[in-house]
């Protein structure tokens, strides 16, 4: 039952008290078998193309040519796209509008790109923070900020995407618990923007999955 507006938030099951809501995060695992034996379909040639332009962009992001470079992040679209239109549906846990979620996979991804930056490209890590023509007095403020800007990178990507989805679900709840209240003559009204508000909010998952993919990718690049 909900108490408040944050309860569809919360990762505690209300009927045991545990964190069962985060079970719905492993839900794409179970269409994973059904690819292999499946006849062809529109949706799966619909998704094979989608991956396969993914796989060329970001091949191109990193400026490497090993095949396999890219399927990290092809990964991380899909299962980040896949928990956001997940959290549309009622009634359904919505792991990406958490931070735990996030920063899991934010935080990894930007140590492993730091630490293979620093131990094999030293030079080049060093180089990278100060940028070409920085005016000398100003090279020391220039380290300090690029230095900034590297260490809350993790936190950018996780806040971003816990953000932009708490916001869009906020917003449908509000909306929501406004019809009990309204005259059957405004119902039409709010429906027809539930409607829409829902139609933006799956393109906001669309458009967030692809930016943490495209900018992991992008931090990935500058390492090597």
């Amino acid at each position: 039952m909900m108490t408040n507006l944050f309860s569809s938030f919360d990762p505690l099951s209300s009927s045991f008290n545990l964190p069962l809501n985060w079970l719905s995060t492993f839900l794409g695992l179970m269409l994973i078998p059904f690819l292999f034996w499946a006849i062809p379909s529109r949706w799966s040639l619909l998704w094979s193309n989608l991956t396969s332009t993914l796989h060329k962009e970001f091949k191109t992001l990193l400026g490497v040519s090993n095949p396999g470079s890219t399927i990290v992040f092809v990964s991380i679209f899909s299962l980040i796209l896949f928990n956001n239109f997940m959290g549309l549906i009622p009634y359904i846990f919505t792991s990406t509008s958490h931070l735990a979620f996030t920063l899991t996979l934010s935080l990894p991804l930007w140590l492993s790109f730091m630490l293979f930056g620093w131990i094999n490209h030293t030079q080049h890590m060093f180089a990278h923070l100060v940028p070409a023509g920085t005016p000398g007095p100003l090279m020391p403020l220039m380290v300090l900020i690029e230095t900034i800007s590297n260490v809350i990178r993790p936190g950018t990507l996780a806040v971003r995407l816990a953000a932009n989805m708490i916001a869009g679900h906020l917003l449908l709840t509000l909306l929501g618990n406004t019809g009990t209240s309204l005259q059957y003559s405004l119902l039409s009204i709010l429906l027809v923007a539930q409607i829409l508000l829902l139609i933006l909010e799956s393109a906001v998952a669309v458009i967030q999955s692809y930016v943490f993919a495209a900018l992991s990718t992008l931090y990935a690049g500058e390492v090597n």
